[in-house]
Protein backbone atom coordinates (compact mmCIF):
# COMPACT_ATOMS: atom_id res chain seq x y z
CA UNK A 1 0.00 0.00 0.00
CA UNK A 2 1.22 3.30 -1.26
CA UNK A 3 1.30 6.56 1.24
CA UNK A 4 1.77 9.64 0.07
CA UNK A 5 2.20 10.82 -3.62
CA UNK A 6 5.52 8.81 -5.44
CA UNK A 7 8.24 10.86 -6.37
CA UNK A 8 11.21 9.86 -8.83
CA UNK A 9 13.79 10.94 -5.49
CA UNK A 10 17.19 9.62 -6.52
CA UNK A 11 19.61 7.16 -4.65
CA UNK A 12 20.98 10.17 -2.60
CA UNK A 13 17.59 11.54 -1.87
CA UNK A 14 16.14 8.16 -1.07
CA UNK A 15 18.67 7.93 2.03
CA UNK A 16 18.40 11.68 2.87
CA UNK A 17 14.57 10.81 3.57
CA UNK A 18 15.01 7.60 5.51
CA UNK A 19 18.11 9.28 7.72
CA UNK A 20 14.83 12.56 8.55
CA UNK A 21 12.51 9.88 9.27
CA UNK A 22 15.24 7.99 11.00
CA UNK A 23 16.41 10.98 12.94
CA UNK A 24 12.69 11.94 13.80
CA UNK A 25 11.73 7.93 15.01
CA UNK A 26 14.57 8.25 17.44
CA UNK A 27 13.82 12.23 18.24
CA UNK A 28 10.51 10.41 19.77
CA UNK A 29 11.84 7.09 21.06
CA UNK A 30 14.04 9.98 23.07
CA UNK A 31 10.74 12.42 24.40
CA UNK A 32 8.73 8.43 25.22
CA UNK A 33 12.15 7.72 27.39
CA UNK A 34 11.16 11.06 29.71
CA UNK A 35 7.94 10.03 29.30
CA UNK A 36 8.15 6.41 30.96
CA UNK A 37 10.89 8.52 33.32
CA UNK A 38 8.30 11.19 34.55
CA UNK A 39 5.63 7.67 34.94
CA UNK A 40 8.07 6.52 37.19
CA UNK A 41 8.60 9.66 39.32
CA UNK A 42 4.48 10.05 39.08
CA UNK A 43 4.04 6.58 40.41
CA UNK A 44 6.77 6.39 43.38
CA UNK A 45 5.95 9.72 44.81
CA UNK A 46 2.27 8.35 44.49
CA UNK A 47 1.03 11.68 42.94
CA UNK A 48 -0.98 9.35 40.26
CA UNK A 49 -4.50 10.22 41.37
CA UNK A 50 -4.05 13.63 42.07
CA UNK A 51 -6.00 14.64 38.57
CA UNK A 52 -8.92 12.53 39.04
CA UNK A 53 -11.03 13.66 35.81
CA UNK A 54 -9.59 12.51 32.13
CA UNK A 55 -9.96 15.83 29.62
CA UNK A 56 -7.54 15.07 26.60
CA UNK A 57 -7.78 18.89 25.80
CA UNK A 58 -9.09 21.27 28.63
CA UNK A 59 -6.69 19.22 30.65
CA UNK A 60 -3.46 20.73 29.22
CA UNK A 61 -4.12 24.29 30.84
CA UNK A 62 -3.69 23.50 35.22
CA UNK A 63 -5.18 25.77 37.47
CA UNK A 64 -4.31 29.30 37.37
CA UNK A 65 -6.00 31.32 40.28
CA UNK A 66 -6.38 29.64 43.88
CA UNK A 67 -10.25 29.26 43.28
CA UNK A 68 -9.16 26.80 40.50
CA UNK A 69 -6.01 25.03 43.36
CA UNK A 70 -9.19 24.58 45.48
CA UNK A 71 -11.20 23.40 42.88
CA UNK A 72 -9.11 20.33 41.83
CA UNK A 73 -8.41 20.07 45.69
CA UNK A 74 -11.80 19.43 46.79
CA UNK A 75 -11.93 16.68 44.03
CA UNK A 76 -9.27 14.78 45.16
CA UNK A 77 -10.56 15.28 48.68
CA UNK A 78 -13.29 13.24 47.60
CA UNK A 79 -11.21 9.69 46.24
CA UNK A 80 -9.97 6.74 49.25
CA UNK A 81 -6.20 8.12 48.77
CA UNK A 82 -6.93 11.40 50.65
CA UNK A 83 -9.36 9.79 53.13
CA UNK A 84 -7.47 7.10 54.10
CA UNK A 85 -3.61 8.25 53.72
CA UNK A 86 -3.52 11.50 53.20
CA UNK A 87 -6.20 13.44 55.06
CA UNK A 88 -5.28 16.95 56.03
CA UNK A 89 -2.85 17.36 53.63
CA UNK A 90 -1.68 21.27 52.48
CA UNK A 91 -2.80 22.64 49.65
CA UNK A 92 0.68 23.29 48.67
CA UNK A 93 1.15 18.93 49.66
CA UNK A 94 -1.25 18.42 46.90
CA UNK A 95 0.24 20.77 44.46
CA UNK A 96 3.75 19.17 44.92
CA UNK A 97 1.60 15.84 43.77
CA UNK A 98 -0.13 17.62 41.00
CA UNK A 99 2.73 18.95 39.51
CA UNK A 100 3.64 15.26 38.89
CA UNK A 101 0.94 14.10 37.15
CA UNK A 102 0.47 17.14 34.68
CA UNK A 103 3.99 16.93 33.86
CA UNK A 104 3.27 13.47 32.97
CA UNK A 105 -0.12 13.70 31.14
CA UNK A 106 1.34 17.01 28.81
CA UNK A 107 4.43 15.37 28.22
CA UNK A 108 1.92 12.34 26.54
CA UNK A 109 -0.25 14.93 24.85
CA UNK A 110 3.26 16.42 23.21
CA UNK A 111 4.78 13.12 22.16
CA UNK A 112 1.48 12.60 19.81
CA UNK A 113 2.25 15.63 18.34
CA UNK A 114 5.82 15.12 17.45
CA UNK A 115 4.96 11.75 16.24
CA UNK A 116 1.61 12.46 14.40
CA UNK A 117 2.49 15.76 12.81
CA UNK A 118 6.07 14.97 11.19
CA UNK A 119 4.33 11.44 10.39
CA UNK A 120 1.58 13.45 7.99
CA UNK A 121 4.51 15.74 6.45
CA UNK A 122 6.72 12.57 5.60
CA UNK A 123 3.80 11.13 4.16
CA UNK A 124 2.28 13.66 2.14
CA UNK A 125 5.55 14.78 0.83
CA UNK A 126 6.16 11.95 0.07
CA UNK A 127 9.26 11.47 2.07
CA UNK A 128 8.15 8.30 3.81
CA UNK A 129 9.62 5.10 2.76
CA UNK A 130 8.30 2.70 0.99
CA UNK A 131 6.58 0.03 3.46
CA UNK A 132 6.41 1.92 6.48
CA UNK A 133 3.05 3.79 6.28
CA UNK A 134 0.79 0.97 7.75
CA UNK A 135 3.43 0.10 10.67
CA UNK A 136 3.71 3.92 11.70
CA UNK A 137 0.21 4.10 11.35
CA UNK A 138 -0.09 1.48 13.50
CA UNK A 139 2.41 3.31 15.69
CA UNK A 140 0.28 6.05 16.09
CA UNK A 141 -2.87 3.82 16.95
CA UNK A 142 -0.95 2.13 19.69
CA UNK A 143 -0.01 5.58 21.00
CA UNK A 144 -4.09 6.60 21.11
CA UNK A 145 -4.92 3.24 23.13
CA UNK A 146 -2.24 4.04 25.16
CA UNK A 147 -3.85 7.33 26.34
CA UNK A 148 -7.33 5.60 27.41
CA UNK A 149 -4.93 2.43 28.94
CA UNK A 150 -3.44 5.18 30.94
CA UNK A 151 -6.88 6.84 32.33
CA UNK A 152 -8.17 3.47 32.77
CA UNK A 153 -5.45 2.58 35.06
CA UNK A 154 -5.78 6.15 36.99
CA UNK A 155 -9.55 4.79 37.63
CA UNK A 156 -9.09 1.98 38.83
CA UNK A 157 -7.66 3.81 42.23
CA UNK A 158 -10.32 6.41 42.69
CA UNK A 159 -13.35 4.43 43.56
CA UNK A 160 -12.15 1.66 46.28
CA UNK A 161 -8.66 1.30 46.26
CA UNK A 162 -6.04 3.51 47.93
CA UNK A 163 -3.44 3.23 44.67
CA UNK A 164 -4.45 2.08 40.98
CA UNK A 165 -4.47 -1.59 39.91
CA UNK A 166 -0.85 -3.20 39.74
CA UNK A 167 -2.47 -5.09 36.44
CA UNK A 168 -3.64 -1.75 34.83
CA UNK A 169 -0.15 -0.22 35.54
CA UNK A 170 1.66 -3.38 33.94
CA UNK A 171 -0.10 -2.88 30.69
CA UNK A 172 0.39 0.70 30.59
CA UNK A 173 3.97 0.05 30.98
CA UNK A 174 4.01 -2.63 28.56
CA UNK A 175 2.38 -0.73 26.13
CA UNK A 176 4.78 1.96 26.47
CA UNK A 177 7.82 -0.18 26.07
CA UNK A 178 6.05 -1.99 22.76
CA UNK A 179 5.75 1.73 21.26
CA UNK A 180 9.38 2.54 22.04
CA UNK A 181 10.72 -0.82 21.02
CA UNK A 182 8.48 -0.06 17.54
CA UNK A 183 10.22 2.97 16.93
CA UNK A 184 13.57 1.89 17.77
CA UNK A 185 13.28 -1.60 15.37
CA UNK A 186 11.69 0.90 12.05
CA UNK A 187 14.48 3.65 12.79
CA UNK A 188 17.39 0.93 13.18
CA UNK A 189 16.34 -0.54 9.86
CA UNK A 190 16.47 3.08 8.23
CA UNK A 191 20.15 2.74 8.58
CA UNK A 192 22.73 2.18 6.10
CA UNK A 193 25.00 -0.98 7.25
CA UNK A 194 26.81 -3.64 5.70
CA UNK A 195 24.46 -6.49 6.50
CA UNK A 196 26.21 -10.02 8.14
CA UNK A 197 24.22 -12.88 6.13
CA UNK A 198 25.34 -15.32 9.72
CA UNK A 199 22.47 -15.30 11.64
CA UNK A 200 22.63 -18.90 13.88
CA UNK A 201 21.68 -16.94 17.01
CA UNK A 202 18.83 -14.73 15.63
CA UNK A 203 16.48 -16.74 17.45
CA UNK A 204 18.28 -16.39 20.21
CA UNK A 205 18.13 -12.63 20.16
CA UNK A 206 14.09 -12.96 19.92
CA UNK A 207 14.10 -14.94 23.08
CA UNK A 208 15.96 -12.47 24.53
CA UNK A 209 13.72 -9.86 23.31
CA UNK A 210 10.68 -11.81 25.03
CA UNK A 211 12.39 -11.69 28.44
CA UNK A 212 13.16 -8.43 28.38
CA UNK A 213 9.26 -7.89 28.27
CA UNK A 214 8.80 -10.50 30.79
CA UNK A 215 11.25 -8.67 33.17
CA UNK A 216 9.85 -4.86 32.55
CA UNK A 217 6.25 -6.57 33.18
CA UNK A 218 7.33 -8.00 36.52
CA UNK A 219 9.00 -4.87 37.37
CA UNK A 220 5.95 -2.89 36.84
CA UNK A 221 4.19 -5.45 39.37
CA UNK A 222 6.80 -4.86 41.74
CA UNK A 223 6.45 -0.86 41.36
CA UNK A 224 2.11 -1.70 41.79
CA UNK A 225 2.79 -3.76 45.20
CA UNK A 226 5.12 -1.45 46.51
CA UNK A 227 7.22 -4.66 47.01
CA UNK A 228 10.56 -3.41 46.75
CA UNK A 229 9.68 -1.81 49.62
CA UNK A 230 10.54 -4.98 51.85
CA UNK A 231 12.80 -7.98 52.14
CA UNK A 232 15.68 -5.45 51.13
CA UNK A 233 18.88 -7.91 51.57
CA UNK A 234 21.09 -9.45 48.80
CA UNK A 235 21.85 -12.51 47.61
CA UNK A 236 19.63 -13.44 50.17
CA UNK A 237 15.61 -12.65 50.55
CA UNK A 238 14.23 -13.17 54.04
CA UNK A 239 17.15 -15.17 55.25
CA UNK A 240 16.93 -17.73 52.53
CA UNK A 241 17.97 -18.18 48.47
CA UNK A 242 14.44 -19.43 48.15
CA UNK A 243 12.29 -17.92 50.73
CA UNK A 244 9.32 -19.20 52.07
CA UNK A 245 5.40 -18.59 52.04
CA UNK A 246 5.57 -17.75 47.83
CA UNK A 247 2.62 -19.46 47.49
CA UNK A 248 0.05 -18.63 50.63
CA UNK A 249 -2.74 -17.44 48.71
CA UNK A 250 -5.56 -19.52 46.59
CA UNK A 251 -5.00 -20.16 43.82
CA UNK A 252 -1.38 -20.19 44.10
CA UNK A 253 -0.83 -18.65 40.64
CA UNK A 254 -2.51 -15.61 42.23
CA UNK A 255 0.80 -15.24 44.31
CA UNK A 256 2.72 -14.16 41.17
CA UNK A 257 0.62 -10.91 40.95
CA UNK A 258 -0.77 -10.09 43.74
CA UNK A 259 1.61 -11.31 46.99
CA UNK A 260 4.16 -8.70 46.83
CA UNK A 261 7.18 -11.49 48.13
CA UNK A 262 6.62 -13.60 45.61
CA UNK A 263 6.43 -10.99 42.84
CA UNK A 264 9.63 -9.68 44.00
CA UNK A 265 11.32 -13.05 43.79
CA UNK A 266 9.89 -13.38 40.58
CA UNK A 267 11.04 -10.39 39.47
CA UNK A 268 14.73 -11.63 41.16
CA UNK A 269 14.33 -14.73 38.82
CA UNK A 270 13.89 -12.81 35.98
CA UNK A 271 17.09 -10.83 36.18
CA UNK A 272 18.94 -13.91 36.56
CA UNK A 273 17.44 -15.41 33.91
CA UNK A 274 17.71 -12.29 31.34
CA UNK A 275 21.88 -12.35 32.79
CA UNK A 276 22.38 -15.73 31.69
CA UNK A 277 20.53 -15.16 28.57
CA UNK A 278 22.75 -11.86 27.61
CA UNK A 279 25.56 -13.81 28.29
CA UNK A 280 24.66 -17.06 26.60
CA UNK A 281 23.89 -15.16 23.54
CA UNK A 282 27.41 -12.84 23.50
CA UNK A 283 29.16 -16.41 23.53
CA UNK A 284 27.47 -17.90 20.88
CA UNK A 285 27.99 -14.53 18.91
CA UNK A 286 31.78 -13.86 19.70
CA UNK A 287 32.31 -17.97 18.68
CA UNK A 288 30.55 -17.22 15.63
CA UNK A 289 32.86 -14.52 14.94
CA UNK A 290 35.90 -16.51 16.01
CA UNK A 291 35.05 -19.17 14.02
CA UNK A 292 34.64 -16.40 10.55
CA UNK A 293 38.04 -14.60 11.47
CA UNK A 294 36.32 -11.94 12.60
CA UNK A 295 36.61 -9.93 16.07
CA UNK A 296 34.45 -7.79 17.63
CA UNK A 297 35.13 -4.27 16.17
CA UNK A 298 33.97 -5.96 12.92
CA UNK A 299 31.12 -8.39 13.69
CA UNK A 300 27.95 -6.58 14.36
CA UNK A 301 26.06 -9.22 15.87
CA UNK A 302 28.82 -9.85 18.66
CA UNK A 303 29.36 -6.44 18.90
CA UNK A 304 25.58 -6.08 19.30
CA UNK A 305 25.70 -8.79 21.73
CA UNK A 306 28.36 -7.33 23.94
CA UNK A 307 26.41 -4.14 24.12
CA UNK A 308 23.37 -6.08 25.31
CA UNK A 309 25.36 -7.93 27.70
CA UNK A 310 26.92 -4.59 29.14
CA UNK A 311 23.71 -3.25 29.88
CA UNK A 312 22.27 -5.93 31.47
CA UNK A 313 24.90 -6.66 33.49
CA UNK A 314 24.73 -2.27 34.38
CA UNK A 315 21.08 -3.15 34.88
CA UNK A 316 21.35 -6.03 37.24
CA UNK A 317 23.37 -3.77 39.53
CA UNK A 318 21.35 -1.09 39.43
CA UNK A 319 18.33 -3.01 40.68
CA UNK A 320 20.62 -4.65 43.62
CA UNK A 321 21.54 -0.89 44.26
CA UNK A 322 17.65 -0.17 44.47
CA UNK A 323 16.61 -3.01 46.74
CA UNK A 324 19.17 -2.83 49.63
CA UNK A 325 18.48 1.10 49.68
CA UNK A 326 15.01 0.51 49.64
CA UNK A 327 14.33 2.86 46.44
CA UNK A 328 15.42 5.87 47.35
CA UNK A 329 13.68 8.03 44.41
CA UNK A 330 16.89 8.49 42.69
CA UNK A 331 18.08 5.19 42.10
CA UNK A 332 14.59 3.91 41.53
CA UNK A 333 14.81 6.09 38.24
CA UNK A 334 17.85 4.95 37.39
CA UNK A 335 16.92 1.37 37.81
CA UNK A 336 13.66 2.34 35.39
CA UNK A 337 15.60 4.57 33.20
CA UNK A 338 17.91 1.92 32.48
CA UNK A 339 15.45 -1.09 31.78
CA UNK A 340 14.37 1.17 29.07
CA UNK A 341 17.57 1.73 27.90
CA UNK A 342 18.05 -2.07 28.10
CA UNK A 343 15.06 -2.48 26.01
CA UNK A 344 16.02 -0.07 23.37
CA UNK A 345 19.89 -1.87 23.01
CA UNK A 346 18.06 -5.54 22.67
CA UNK A 347 15.57 -4.20 20.23
CA UNK A 348 17.93 -2.29 17.72
CA UNK A 349 20.46 -6.15 18.14
CA UNK A 350 17.60 -7.92 17.15
CA UNK A 351 16.90 -5.71 14.07
CA UNK A 352 20.43 -5.58 13.21
CA UNK A 353 19.67 -9.21 12.08
CA UNK A 354 17.86 -8.51 9.43
CA UNK A 355 19.04 -6.90 5.86
CA UNK A 356 18.89 -3.08 6.46
CA UNK A 357 16.79 -0.98 3.55
CA UNK A 358 19.66 0.57 2.45
CA UNK A 359 23.42 -1.94 2.71
CA UNK A 360 26.38 -0.82 2.19
CA UNK A 361 29.12 -2.21 -0.06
Amino acid sequence: MAFGREYPWSESELRFNAAMVRGWLYFVVLVLFCLVIVGGATRLTHSGLSITEWKPLHGVIPPLNLAQWQEEFELYKRIPEYQLLNKGMSLAEFQGLFWWEWAHRLLARTVGLIFAVPLLFFWLSGRLPKGLGLPLLGVLALGGLQGFIGWWMVSSGLSDRTDVSQYRLAVHLIMACLIIASCVYIGRGLAPRKHEHEDCAHWFAVLLLVATFVQLYLGALVAGLDAGLAYNTWPLMDGAIIPGNLLVHQPAWINFFENPKTVQFAHRCGGYVLFLLALVHFIMEWRSAVSRGLDLEISQHARGALIVLVAVTIQAIIGIVTLVTMMPLHIALTHQAMAIIVLIAVTAHLRGYRPPRFELA
